[in-house]
């Protein structure tokens, strides 16, 4: 009897991963400048708590309304052109069976075999045929906006969470290195995990997710320690 053989494809995790690396990283880099910010400002540190309260707050809501909006507006897109699709399968449909039959042959199927394909794919399926051979929408990477927005809701706040523990825990003296050391390593474990789970290279990913980190952190550091002067 033959083995059955699984496959188990990383691109089945597109949608939610995507939006949990955005979610946790932003979280991370936008709390952390945000504390670090306030802190360089010659803040106390009751003060930073409450901004960085406020940040994870604000910037969670802030996630999940963003990502419902964009994922909604990709997924308006997609029904569109399946509405679209349905009505000239409805009124025309031997030019679409033509159409899909050229999709085939470009492919490298002969012609008469990428006709048959098209026909009896048709016969099945005709509007999930298209769906997936002519506009690219299949159930792996159909956008789903809820999905998106609760998980960057969820790992935003998660992210957020690990500077903002810092701050309870660490002396006002050594807040600005603290955070800032810590929410690296948090970047760089982030860009770990999240290459480990889409099957990417972890150097490339922990190195560019840890640097673009730094730069805010640094910038925004720069910028508070101006306005801390300043006032």
């Amino acid at each position: 009897m033959p083995r059955r053989h699984t496959e188990r494809h990383l691109v089945s995790r597109i949608g939610w991963l995507r939006a949990a690396v955005l979610g946790a990283n932003d979280g991370i880099v936008s709390t952390a400048s945000l504390i670090v910010g306030v802190a360089a400002a010659s803040a106390t540190s009751a003060d930073v708590l409450v901004a960085g309260t406020a940040g994870l707050v604000a910037g969670a809501m802030s996630m999940a309304a963003g990502e419902y909006v964009s994922v909604s507006s990709q997924s308006d897109t997609e029904q569109a052109d399946l509405a679209r699709e349905r009505a000239e399968l409805a009124s025309q449909p031997a030019f679409e069976r033509d159409e899909l039959t050229q999709i085939y042959v470009k492919r490298g199927i002969a012609p008469d075999l990428a006709r048959q394909v098209a026909e009896q794919l048709m016969a099945k399926d005709a509007l999930g045929a298209h769906a997936q051979d002519e506009l690219g929408i299949s159930e792996i990477t159909t956008a789903r906006p809820i999905q998106a927005a609760l998980t960057s809701a969820a790992t935003f706040s998660i992210g957020a969470a690990l500077p903002l523990a810092l701050v309870l825990v660490t002396p006002q003296a050594y807040l600005v290195p603290a955070v800032s050391t810590a929410s690296l390593f948090f970047l760089a474990l982030l860009g770990a995990v999240g290459a480990r789970a889409g099957g990417a290279k972890v150097m490339t990913a922990t190195l560019r997710v840890t640097f673009w980190g730094a730069m805010a952190m640094a910038f925004t550091a720069g910028i508070g320690a101006l306005v801390g002067m300043a006032v």
